[in-house]
């Protein structure tokens, strides 16, 4: 009788690689040690994804969803720019193995697939356009300057380029600093 494959296996073998980033980086992720912590065999793995950067890919991917499902709730392009902050900061070793590794995730071109391979983005310049009126497309310069200022607090912060008691101040700085950009959107967008 063939063997049965376990349809939650893919599932326990990238929650296994995700444990052993979150450990050890980008050195612990190999293919006999996701499949041990997976509770699996080698071969098991190699059925389900060809090799270790099959496994990085579908990490990317579920943390661009994981991105995507923070921002998709929040009520404002402030409350998406605080919420992603907080993802980042609460999820460092993820957020550093998406931005290290996202160059490798394909890139299509038409409109529906830039929707579908930059969701947060997209997401954002939703949220820009019921804020301050107008389409999606007309505020991807406005998303990418949020984007760049949130990334850029969130790697400060993560990496601790800065000393402890300047971390709150530099979070007030960057709230500050979203208010004032969404401020001159407004004006921007009235004429």
């Amino acid at each position: 009788m063939p063997r049965q494959l376990d349809p939650k296996l893919e599932e326990r073998v990238l929650d296994a690689a995700q444990r052993l980033w979150k450990k050890g980086g980008a050195r612990a992720l190999t293919m006999r040690a996701v499949a041990a912590a997976a509770r699996t065999n080698t071969p098991a793995v190699y059925r389900r994804f060809r090799n270790r950067d099959d496994i990085l890919l579908a990490l990317l991917r579920r943390i661009q969803q994981e991105f995507s499902a923070i921002v998709q709730p929040t009520r404002s392009p402030q409350d998406a720019c605080e919420s992603f902050l907080k993802f980042a900061l609460d999820h460092s070793n993820e957020y550093k193995l998406f931005y290290e590794h996202v160059h490798k995730l394909p890139r299509p071109s038409a409109t529906a697939a830039l929707r579908e391979s930059r969701p947060t983005m997209y997401l954002m310049e939703q949220k820009l356009a019921d804020y301050l009126g107008g389409n999606p497309s007309d505020h991807a310069r406005l998303s990418l300057a949020l984007w760049a200022l949130t990334h850029g607090t969130a790697m400060i912060l993560i990496t601790k380029s800065i000393p402890p008691e300047h971390a709150d101040e530099l979070r007030s700085a960057f709230k500050a600093t979203v208010e004032t950009i969404l401020r001159e959107g407004q004006v921007s967008s009235k004429g």
